[in-house]
């Protein structure tokens, strides 16, 4: 994937255009064209329940968004595959059926999921591709910097292994599921920061995303290599650390090593206030949602202008070449700046990190 700078400044320049509700052609232009009104549909697909973003905040900060860019004449059809790709493909084959007007897809498998989107496009159905990076003739494509993100996690760690740090030290990678392009993008990002200067004695890609078989690939890995000979453990995300943690301790070891992770969890970012997990990738929820409901309206409304304002960037998929995309940079997550970022931007209230069991954890690095 080749990135170029996005600014947020573009986004928020045509916020005001977002929210008009009249049509294309009052651009004018060669662009301008008939199109649909307010009273759009907005079909968004998500992939699992595990990871608690999808729920708590992708689903509903795009409905909302779509409401307030339609003056509440929009809606958005939902519906989550719960981590299996024939499900989602039913699920965006009814959404067809139904004749939604634009379709956000966050895929399960992106390639299995090809066949769907080429007949959406077919039907007529622009596919916008969120978060994860779909195979097919899709329209457009908004995410976070998911190369940036392994790079984040890969020196984050780095530096918490401290200067010394070489390839005397050993580190295991616990991957994301293979069928989620983005687990290679972050591990591409990481690897480019890790190789050379650390030993990667163990590797893993792990199905589905899954924390139980991240705990189970963590016991294989102290079994061969040793606990007290893990220097490290890269984890693509929150969940998987999850299990990490508890085979290390299942193992006896009472200091952990730095463990990486990302999507600011609530009970991951509890873990790095107690010192369990050194570090998260905060992504803010709320920029990616919210631009993917602007692309989803901007499109269907023939707004020419503000769509491809939107999408200043491009990428390359398996299968299609300069995919027009937004691309939402990111931001390591440690105890340093947990009030002045996931504190500050609304996504969690002191008071819910630090119940009575991290009260005084809470109280050492001031977080009140």
């Amino acid at each position: 994937m080749r990135r170029t700078a996005i600014t947020v400044a573009a986004s928020t320049m045509i916020l005001t255009l977002a929210g008009c509700s009249m049509l294309n052609s009052t651009e004018g232009g060669a662009t301008a064209r008939p199109t649909k009104g307010d009273a759009v549909t907005v079909g968004l697909l998500l992939p699992e329940k595990v990871n608690s973003r999808y729920e708590k905040f992708d689903h509903p900060i795009i409905a909302a968004k779509v409401a307030s860019l339609t003056r509440n004449q929009g809606k958005v059809e939902y519906a989550n595959a719960e981590q299996n790709a024939s499900r989602q493909a039913t699920q965006m084959q009814q959404m067809i059926d139904n004749k939604v007007d634009v379709i956000l897809l966050d895929a399960v498998d992106s390639h299995a999921i090809a066949d769907e989107v080429q007949k959406a496009k077919d039907a007529g159905i622009p596919v916008i591709a969120y978060d994860r990076l779909a195979e097919g003739p899709i329209d457009a494509y908004v995410s976070f910097d998911n190369e940036l993100v392994g790079e984040v996690q890969g020196r984050t760690l780095l530096g918490a292994l401290g200067e010394g740090a070489d390839t005397s030290d050993r580190i295991v990678m616990m991957n994301g599921s293979p069928t989620d392009p983005n687990a290679g993008q972050f591990k591409r990002g990481a690897l480019s920061e890790l190789n050379g200067k650390v030993t990667i004695a163990k590797s893993y890609d792990t199905k589905d995303w899954d924390p139980k078989n991240a705990q189970a690939n963590m016991a294989e890995a102290i079994a061969a290599i040793g606990a007290k000979k893990i220097a490290g453990v890269y984890s693509a995300n929150d969940a998987m650390a999850g299990g990490i943690i508890k085979a290390l301790k299942a193992a006896g070891v009472s200091t952990l090593p730095p463990i990486t992770g990302q999507d600011a969890e609530l009970d991951a970012v509890q873990r790095i206030v107690a010192g369990d997990q050194y570090m998260s990738v905060y992504k803010p929820y709320p920029t990616e949602a919210e631009a993917a409901a602007e692309m989803a309206v901007a499109k269907v409304q023939g707004r020419d202008i503000q769509f491809d304002a939107l999408a200043g960037d491009t990428v390359d998929s398996p299968t299609q070449k300069d995919v027009p995309a937004q691309l939402v940079s990111v931001v390591a997550l440690t105890k340093s700046n947990i009030k002045s970022t996931v504190v500050k931007d609304g996504i969690y209230k002191v008071p819910e990190i630090c119940t009575a069991k991290y009260a005084s954890a809470c109280s050492a690095i001031g977080l009140k």
